[in-house]
């Protein structure tokens, strides 16, 4: 048996459908070409019937990916088969995917037709679609609540009628995988020309085993999965992408068989469709979420400083993450402390440590997370707070739809007042380069999120951002109804705590070397 698993993604068409997670033209082209990149087999880039958006898209991804088969979906009616070849037609491999519903429960209350009436429409959307196209995919919707025997018996149907892909879903979620895996080691015992197709699996996560039952499948002779990034879908979502690849990458040896999936892309991948959608992953989530590959208790720092395969089952660097987070919090030990002051400069001995972890721990239980700049001051006892070194007195923000956004920033910085203009990308931009070319301190703004914390026309927005002074991640804060004023304040904040430690690191310098010359 082939031990190589077709990746069948699903993000632009099944998952697309997931509320909130719409695209435009322009953004699905973005996305299939990432997908490119990831190297998935086959990308369904959409329902060319359902609107004339959707087919323009999908027929711009036809004549726009290289290496990848492009699907278009079709229910198995000529009209739809007739739109679907015609959207995908230029694509270097195209894909016509029709389907029918095969439950009784669907045959009763949705198309209200008799098994023979269904088993004849899909011979028929199979023979059209195959004189159209070589690779033709077969769907039989709702197949882990149709009848065993009835579904054995369209799948031979389609398959002599010219399906190439025989696609068993799990539609809404309801299988569990003993009983999934089942189904498909009974079709390939009971349907006589099984080996004439592929048989592929298409699952739902109403019940939370989406990738479970995915796997399960693979197991019973599956060899296309059909997943999405991310998970995104109808409802719960699909099985999700990243989590069966690396499923199948970390357990080579139980499951024996790989895919061709570029695991470096798919951290990026999972950012893009993020990115276009708005849709973020849950901190938790498997392989991409922002705790994937974080670890904030004490033993399991010491144990990752030790040896990373002590807690981590896969490098962060396979799924193209720079690296592992040691997360500073109540839970963390003294290993974890003493390697963060290392990383910022500061060799501890054991008495200092000591010292130092007390703070800590004092501090940590009152926060969730400690920052740099809060470790550092940690090592001057008694220093709290920090010296403004400059404020904002005064801003204006020029910026439009034909206009290059500039921005006027006047400073205070000690008894002196500072104005300076820029221009930027955009107002907040615009602004920061403005501040830069004020202070002569550049930094490198990491992270920047606004969210409101009232209701109303005049809701309050709280901006946060996380900028890279001298290699060291500082925060800032600030509340304020005009975003682009807060935006200021809150750069501005971390800036001012940059400096602060920055003084201290060169006073405490200053000393080692008084200290030196006095020994001497």
């Amino acid at each position: 048996m082939n031990d190589r698993i077709i990746v069948f993604d699903t993000t632009l068409r099944d998952g697309e459908q997931s509320p909130g997670c719409s695209m435009n033209v322009e953004e699905k082209i973005r996305m299939a070409r990432q997908l490119e990149r990831l190297n998935v087999d086959v990308i369904e880039a959409g329902f060319p019937v359902a609107s004339s958006g959707d087919f323009e898209a999908v027929r711009m991804i036809a004549g726009t990916i290289e290496r990848s088969s492009v699907a278009g979906l079709s229910r198995a009616m000529a009209g739809d088969i007739d739109r679907t070849w015609e959207a995908i037609r230029s694509a270097k491999k195209p894909r016509i995917h029709t389907f029918i519903a095969t439950s009784d429960i669907h045959l009763a209350h949705k198309l209200r037709k008799t098994r023979d009436q269904v088993l004849k429409d899909a011979v028929l959307a199979v023979e059209y679609a195959r004189s159209l196209c070589v690779d033709v995919e077969f769907s039989c919707e709702d197949a882990s609540r149709s009848d065993i025997g009835f579904l054995c018996e369209i799948a031979q149907a389609v398959i002599a009628a010219g399906a190439t892909v025989l696609n068993l879903p799990d539609t809404v979620g309801y299988a569990i995988p003993a009983e999934y895996g089942a189904m498909f080691r009974t079709i390939r015992e009971r349907v006589g020309n099984i080996r004439e197709a592929v048989l592929s699996a298409h699952c739902h996560n109403d019940l939370g085993m989406a990738v479970a039952n995915s796997l399960a499948a693979i197991e019973n002779g599956a060899r296309q999965v059909e997943c999405t990034v991310n998970g995104i879908g109808e409802r719960a979502g699909n099985a999700a992408l990243e989590e069966i690849v690396l499923a199948i990458k970390v357990r080579a040896e139980r499951l024996g068989v790989m895919t061709g999936v570029d695991a470096q892309e798919i951290y990026r991948s999972s950012r893009l469709l993020s990115s276009l959608t708005g849709m973020q992953v849950q901190r938790n989530k498997a392989i991409v979420g922002e705790n994937a590959f974080s670890h904030e208790a004490g033993i399991h720092q010491d144990g990752m400083l030790k040896s990373a395969i002590t807690y981590e089952i896969m490098t962060p660097q396979s799924v193209g993450i720079k690296h592992s987070t040691l997360v500073l919090g109540k839970h963390s030990g003294r290993h974890a402390l003493r390697q963060r002051y290392a990383e910022l400069g500061f060799e501890l001995s054991d008495v200092e440590l000591e010292r130092a972890y007390a703070g800590f721990t004092a501090i940590a239980d009152k926060k969730k997370e400690i920052f740099d700049e809060e470790l550092i001051a940690i090592l001057d006892e008694g220093v709290r707070g920090s010296e403004q070194d400059y404020h904002l007195v005064e801003l204006h923000v020029s910026t439009g739809t034909s206009v290059r956004p500039t921005a006027t920033v006047e400073l205070q910085t000690g008894e002196e007042r500072i104005v300076d203009s820029a221009t930027g990308d955009g107002p907040v931009d615009a602004m920061y380069r403005a501040i830069e070319r004020l202070t002569g301190i550049v930094g490198k703004l990491t992270e920047y999120s606004l969210k409101s914390v009232s209701i109303g026309h005049d809701t309050v927005g709280e901006v946060f951002v996380r900028v890279e002074f001298d290699g060291v991640q500082y925060n800032g804060r600030a509340v304020s109804t005009d975003v682009i004023t807060g935006s200021a304040r809150a750069y501005l904040e971390a800036m001012n705590r940059a400096l602060n430690v920055r003084r201290r690191r060169e006073g405490r310098e200053k000393e080692t070397i008084a200290f030196a010359a006095s020994v001497v």
